[in-house]
C-alpha cells in the first residue's frame, strides 16, 4: 500500500525509553509544559505500557516506556524531537531554559531559530520558530 495521494499526515507520538516514567513526565511538564493525556491512563496502568504526555492538548504526544534511555550513545534511538512555537513563545521558552540552568545552544538558521538541549536521559530536543525575523526585531 502506498501513501501516494494521501495527505494530512501529522505526528501522533514519539516513544522514549526512560528509567522512571513519572519522573520523565514531571521533567517534561516543567520544561515543555507537557500534561498527561486524558484517556491514556489504562496504558500507563500497565508497567510495560506507555505514559503519554502532550504539549498541545493531545495533538502530538510523547510516550514514555520504562527502559534504557539513549544517554550519550549518538546512534541509539531517534536523533532529535523538534517542537515548534510562535516567536513570542520561543523567546519565553529560550529564556526559561536559562532560568532553569538547562544547558542549551541557539542556532540561527536564517528563516528559523532553534534552541537545542537534552533531557536528563540524553534525548536530543529542539524548539524552533519560523518567525525568526520577529524574534530578531524584539531583541534589538
Amino acid at each position: 500500500m502506498s501513501a501516494e495521494g494521501i495527505s494530512g499526515f501529522t505526528l501522533d507520538h514519539v516513544e522514549l525509553f526512560v528509567p522512571d516514567r513519572d519522573a520523565a513526565a514531571t521533567w517534561y511538564a516543567t520544561v515543555l509544559g507537557c500534561e498527561l493525556v486524558g484517556g491514556a491512563e489504562r496504558w500507563a496502568a500497565d508497567p510495560t505500557g506507555p505514559l503519554m504526555v502532550s504539549p498541545d492538548g493531545g495533538r502530538t504526544k510523547l510516550a514514555f516506556f520504562v527502559g534504557e534511555p539513549q544517554g550519550g550513545r549518538e546512534t541509539a534511538g531517534f536523533h532529535r524531537v523538534a517542537f515548534r512555537l510562535s516567536a513570542a513563545g520561543w523567546s519565553r521558552f529560550a529564556a526559561g531554559l536559562l532560568e532553569q540552568g538547562i544547558p542549551a545552544r541557539v542556532v540561527d538558521h536564517g528563516t528559523a531559530l532553534s534552541v537545542y538541549f537534552d533531557d536528563p536521559y540524553g534525548h536530543h530536543l529542539e524548539v524552533t520558530t519560523y518567525e525568526a525575523d520577529e524574534v530578531r526585531r524584539s531583541t534589538h
